[in-house]
């Protein structure tokens, strides 16, 4: 119960959050602050047996309050959480257990990034600053390396991994909130079915969507597993219909579309994992998420005009069918796969493709697509680091079975990649998770003592 009330309290101190950030916006950087403070302060002083926890809950935090420090200028850099990351990691590496022995394929990984830098080196325009390109290009690949050289094989229990993913969720419900006083009425906001950046905070509708949908998630697994009491059950429900709406009126599908792949694939890895007694229960929490998910529907149909609808079936305000679907993500892969087979081996260099992109087409637009980006910018080094992520979890999973959540991880790390790129730190942090060796306590027995009375 007491657990409970600290998750209760949780939620309403990031509903204040949200509400305090949107009345003075300058709060946003006490806030980045703090939390860098707490983080720092609390990684440093676990107890070393506990460290990781402290780590990766820090970790956790970070991700899910990165696109929200963002939309309100709280970070001090841009690519600030993706740093944050990468430090955490490092110092629990150097001040805790290390990194297990048969990480090896992700300190390969990470090597094969290297000749891309010295490529970029030569490659790049000379008005161009070479390390903010390298640091931009890198930083999510580097947090990615980082992540799964320090979760390789770490036990973990289910319970700190549901207390690890509970901090994501947090700073997820402050954005939700401060969405919804941003731009309390959509209506107002909608010029057409093209991504809508007033109804996402005035930010990228693409890494909003991207994150709400990883929060739905999040929720649907607290839904599952943790929702054991009625009012906790309506809480979460609740909470993941608001949540769902805000990813929803963005207009921006990714997010969306990645949350209900991978809350369905939680689902049925939870089903084959229980027993009949349970199953019966997975029914009813799923067909109460089903009813939510079609009212939070048929509410954003009916408050978008139902140009939600047609945005869906990729039609234009006036119900004609766009010629592409994929808004231009479809020429940008072309043409990153073109630079690639025209410089296979070592490919055009870190953050290169944007420049040649301005010069060919005259247009600026970073990539999407992080897996046509990395064997363009890397050639063949960047194709053998992009099957090791590939391939490199999968072979894990052979051997360690037990993680509920190892499939939702991997496929958001890897459809998110692909719509997304690694923009933020999201992706890389999540898929970390997938090489976590989850276990699970045992009830403990109780067993009455047996006295034998000696006859005298």
């Amino acid at each position: 119960m007491l657990k409970g009330y600290y998750y209760i309290n949780q939620i309403i101190l990031h509903v204040c959050i949200g509400v305090g950030v949107y009345l003075f916006k300058p709060v946003s950087k006490i806030l980045f602050l703090i939390v860098l403070g707490i983080c720092a302060f609390s990684i440093v002083k676990a107890p070393s047996q506990k460290r990781y926890v402290y780590v990766l809950s820090s970790c956790s935090y970070i991700v899910g309050s990165e696109v929200f420090f963002r939309m309100t200028n709280g970070n001090f850099l841009h690519e600030a959480s993706k740093y944050l990351v990468i430090i955490f990691l490092l110092i629990g590496m150097l001040i805790g257990d290390g990194v297990n022995k048969k990480s090896y394929a992700y300190i390969i990984y990470l090597t094969f990034l290297i000749p891309g830098i010295i490529v970029a080196s030569s490659s790049l325009n000379y008005d161009t600053n070479l390390r903010t390109a390298i640091t931009f290009n890198l930083s999510g690949p580097l947090c990615l390396g980082i992540a799964a050289l320090y979760c390789y094989g770490k036990k973990i229990s289910i319970k700190s991994l549901q207390k690890i993913l509970m901090y994501a969720l947090l700073p997820i419900i402050s954005t939700t909130t401060y969405l919804f006083l941003y731009s309390p009425t959509i209506k107002d906001t909608l010029s057409g079915t093209q991504s809508n950046f007033e109804a996402s905070g005035g930010y990228g509708p693409n890494q909003v969507s991207t994150i709400l949908g990883l929060g739905v998630f999040l929720l649907a697994g607290r839904l599952f597993l943790q929702s054991k009491v009625l009012f906790i059950k309506v809480l979460n429900i609740g909470i993941l219909a608001f949540m769902a709406y805000r990813a929803i009126v963005t207009f921006s599908r990714g997010g969306v579309l990645v949350a209900c792949f991978i809350v369905l694939a939680f689902i049925i890895t939870f089903y084959f994992k229980t027993s009949w007694r349970i199953r019966r229960k997975i029914f009813g929490s799923t067909f109460i998420l089903f009813i939510g998910v079609a009212l939070t529907w048929a509410i954003s149909s009916a408050s978008t005009d139902g140009l939600i609808d047609k945005r869906y079936n990729n039609e234009d305000a006036l119900g004609r069918t766009k010629e592409d679907i994929t808004t231009g993500r479809a020429g940008l892969l072309t043409n990153e796969l073109n630079a690639f087979f025209e410089n296979p081996f070592l490919g055009v260099g870190v953050g290169k493709l944007k420049e040649l992109r301005l010069e060919k087409e005259g247009i600026r637009a970073a990539s999407h697509n992080e897996m046509s980006r990395i064997i363009a910018e890397h050639g063949i080094f960047g194709l053998a680091a992009f099957l090791i992520l590939l391939i490199t979890p999968l072979f894990f999973r052979v051997r360690n079975k037990k993680n509920i959540y190892f499939y939702s991880f991997y496929l958001f790390w890897f459809l998110t990649i692909n719509h997304s790129s690694m923009r933020i730190a999201a992706p890389a942090f999540i898929y970390g998770l997938c090489l976590l060796n989850i276990h699970y306590d045992k009830p403990p027995v109780h067993r009455k003592q047996i006295i034998k009375k000696r006859e005298e």
